[in-house]
Parts: structure tokens; C-alpha cells; sequence
């Protein structure tokens, strides 16, 4: 069972990029324990989400923008899908790439653009890993990449524990202004991010691969018995394994977002210019010493090369799934590096990109999620592994929950309030 697991681990990345980062850390500078509930919620959310997209990959040994791409009949509307879920995959490169970017700068002093271009190229090394040497290799170079982003934000948490009422308030969902509503769904959008949604698909299809394509069942209900026999394992297994795995992932992101947002609650509120990436590390430094703000800036560099690996992964299977072409890597990469390079040449604050970035994939969650639920709960996609009715429900909540807060925040922003 535990050789199963792992691709729930190299999805879970995408919960710990430097978008997430920003997010929480900006929260608990100007809140305090305020948001608390947010990232609570958020990854309970996020559990349910990444489940079902690991589902369906495995089930139908189809990536969910696979998936969508035969189901979308109509041309026009495929391609007006793949452009919103293109320019969410170009909001993710810029975060990823930005967080890496300054993390090298406050490492090394590398100036912000050519930080952008080094990860973008470790990006690409990574990637030609996956392609090259298969997706266990990858998961094993991610999973130790996740372990130094765990220490390195974590660390600061153990040295200058947080106030365990202002942590029980927290839990209380409210608001404090419309400034707080644009961070939480900017905690939302860097938590629950549409990429995960389809990369998980597409990680767990490769992942659990078997070394020939099934044949077509034909009309009526896909139980793919015949990827089973492929695999040589059973679907229930398979699927057991999944639930481990996104437990195990999500436990993981949930407990180093939560300790982001603490660090800054505890540390950092009210002290000025800490709302920045670069203010928090100078606070930090001159608060708790040179060796949590080191590690710190450690954990964001693996953050912004590990996330920004997947999130290409994500990218190049968007286009693959819904517009039927294979474009070369190099490619395929330089599609959504290229504006998180003219946004860092541009000399745009890293940190209200990185948020704002966040708020832009917050709108793209719908278009993911929704699908995501309603393919998840039909017999002719899934047979007898579709939804139950509770886990449905589960999933309409979810997505209603992040439609209104979307809707909410782009009403407060159209009027100005």
C-alpha cells in the first residue's frame, strides 16, 4: 500500500507554492489569528477536491481535461475553456516563479529577473525528470523538495509559539473590511488551485498507467475492468491507497499553511512592512534570528522550483486534453513563463503579485470544480465508483461556498468598496 502512494504528495505542491505563501503570510501580519478559519476550511475542501480528481484519473485512466475534451462537443466552447484554464495556469506561473525569484534574491542577492529565469529553468529540468526517468522519480525529487518547504516554514513556529486563544478565535468565520475578503479568497484561490485539480487526474492516470491501453468498453457504463486486469490491482485498491495519500498530502499542506499564517499572527502583526515577502524576512531575522529567516527564504526557494515544475505539468496536459495538441516542452514552458518575467522586468511589488495572482485563480476554481463534481457523480463516467449522494452534496457545497465568495469579492471591487 505505502509503494501506492505519491501522487497526491506531487499535487499537494501546489498547496505550499509561494502564492500560498504570500497569502498567509500577508493574513496574519495584518489580522492576526482573524483568518484562521479560512485556511481550516479551505484544506477540509481541498481534501474532497484532490480525492475526486484522483478518482477520476484512476477510474477512467483519463485526466479530467482529457475527459472534458471528448465530452465538449462544440469547438468555440472547448477553446473559450482551455483559455481560462490557460490563463489560471499563467496566473500559477506567475506566483511560483515570483516566490522563487525573490527567494533567491534574499539568498543570494540575484536580481529579481534573473531569479525568474533560473527557476523557470530548474522548472524545465524537472520536468525533462518526469518525462525522462517516469513519474516515480519525480514524485521522489518533489517529496524531498515538500520536506525542506515543511521545515523551513515551520521551524519559526517551534522558536515563538502562537497565542493559543487568538488561535481558537480564529476559528470563528467573519470578516474585517473588504481587504480581509480579498485575502481570503486569495487564501482560497492559493489553497484550493484549479491546476491541482487537473494535474492530480493526469498524476494519478500516469502513475497507475498500465502497460497497455484498455479497450474501449463500448456503449454503456465505463467500468474499466479492463484496466484492472492491465494493472494487475484492483480499483477498490488503487482507490484505497488514494484516500491515504491526499490524507497524508493534505495533512502535510494544511499544517505548514496554518504555521505560515501563525508565524505572522504571532510575530509579525502590526509591524511594518511585514505584508511583504521581504518584510517578513527582515522581521523575522531581526526577531527571531538569522537562522529562521534563513530557512524561511530555504523553504520558499523549494516552494516556487517544486511548485513550478507541476504547475507546467498541469499546463502542458490542459493543452493536451482540451486542444488535442502536444507542443515541445521548451515550448510549452515559455507560454506562461514569459509573463511572470515581464511582470518581475516590469518592477511590479513580488508581493501584491503573488496575491492578486492568488485572487485570479480563485475565479478560475469554478470552472474546475464544477465539472470536477458532476463528472464524478455520473454511472456513465465512473460505473459503480461514481459519487455517493452525500459526497455530491459535499461537492456542490464546496463549490457554492466558492462562487459566492467570489461573487462577493468581484461586486466589492466593481463598486469600489
Amino acid at each position: 500500500m505505502a509503494w501506492l502512494i505519491g501522487p497526491a504528495l506531487v499535487a499537494g505542491v501546489a498547496y505550499l507554492d509561494p502564492g500560498n505563501v504570500a497569502s498567509n503570510m500577508t493574513a496574519g501580519a495584518r489580522y492576526g489569528y482573524l483568518l484562521v478559519w479560512v485556511v481550516v476550511i479551505g484544506n477540509v475542501m481541498a481534501w474532497l477536491i484532490q480525492y475526486l480528481s484522483a478518482k477520476l484519473g484512476i477510474v477512467t485512466g483519463q485526466s479530467l481535461p482529457e475527459t472534458l475534451g471528448h465530452r465538449i462537443r462544440n469547438p468555440w466552447a472547448r477553446r473559450a475553456y482551455w483559455l481560462q484554464a490557460e490563463l489560471v495556469a499563467m496566473a500559477t506561473d506567475v506566483a511560483e516563479v515570483i516566490g522563487g525569484a525573490v527567494a533567491l534574491w534574499l539568498l543570494f542577492d540575484i536580481p529579481l529577473l534573473w531569479g525568474g529565469v533560473i527557476t523557470g529553468a530548474v522548472s524545465i529540468v524537472l520536468l525533462l525528470v518526469q518525462s525522462r526517468r517516469g513519474p516515480r522519480t519525480f514524485e521522489f525529487v518533489v517529496i524531498g523538495l515538500v520536506a525542506i518547504i515543511a521545515l523551513g516554514f515551520t521551524f519559526g513556529v517551534f522558536l515563538a509559539p502562537p497565542d493559543a486563544a487568538g488561535v481558537a478565535g480564529g476559528l470563528i468565520p467573519r470578516f474585517e473590511g473588504t481587504d480581509s475578503v480579498l485575502l481570503a479568497a486569495s487564501i482560497l484561490g492559493a489553497t484550493i488551485m484549479p491546476h491541482a485539480i487537473y494535474a492530480h487526474s493526469a498524476l494519478s492516470r500516469d502513475r497507475f498507467a498500465p502497460p497497455a491501453r484498455a479497450e474501449d468498453p463500448g456503449p454503456g457504463p465505463r467500468i474499466p475492468v479492463s484496466l484492472e486486469k492491465l494493472r494487475g490491482i484492483s480499483t477498490d485498491r488503487l482507490l484505497t491507497a488514494t484516500r491515504w495519500d491526499v490524507t497524508i498530502a493534505m495533512a502535510i499542506a494544511g499544517t505548514v499553511n496554518l504555521c505560515i499564517l501563525l508565524l505572522a499572527a504571532a510575530n509579525l502583526a502590526g509591524v511594518p512592512g511585514t505584508d511583504s515577502l521581504e518584510g517578513a524576512y527582515a522581521a523575522l531575522d531581526a526577531g527571531l534570528g538569522p537562522l529562521v529567516a534563513t530557512l524561511f527564504a530555504v523553504g520558499l526557494l523549494a516552494s516556487g522550483l517544486a511548485s513550478t515544475s507541476v504547475g507546467a505539468y498541469a499546463g502542458a496536459e490542459i493543452m493536451h486534453g482540451l486542444l488535442k495538441v502536444r507542443v515541445p516542452l521548451l515550448a510549452r514552458r515559455l507560454v506562461t513563463l514569459v509573463p511572470a518575467l515581464v511582470i518581475l522586468a516590469a518592477g511590479v511589488d513580488p508581493t501584491l503579485a503573488l496575491v492578486l495572482s492568488q485572487v485570479v485563480l480563485s475565479f478560475g476554481i469554478p470552472f474546475a470544480l464544477v465539472p470536477l463534481v458532476a463528472l464524478t457523480a455520473k454511472a456513465d463516467v465512473l460505473g459503480r465508483h461514481r459519487n455517493r449522494v452525500i459526497t455530491t452534496a459535499a461537492g456542490v457545497a464546496a463549490s457554492v461556498f466558492l462562487i459566492t465568495l467570489n461573487a462577493i469579492l468581484l461586486w466589492l471591487l466593481l463598486t469600489g468598496a
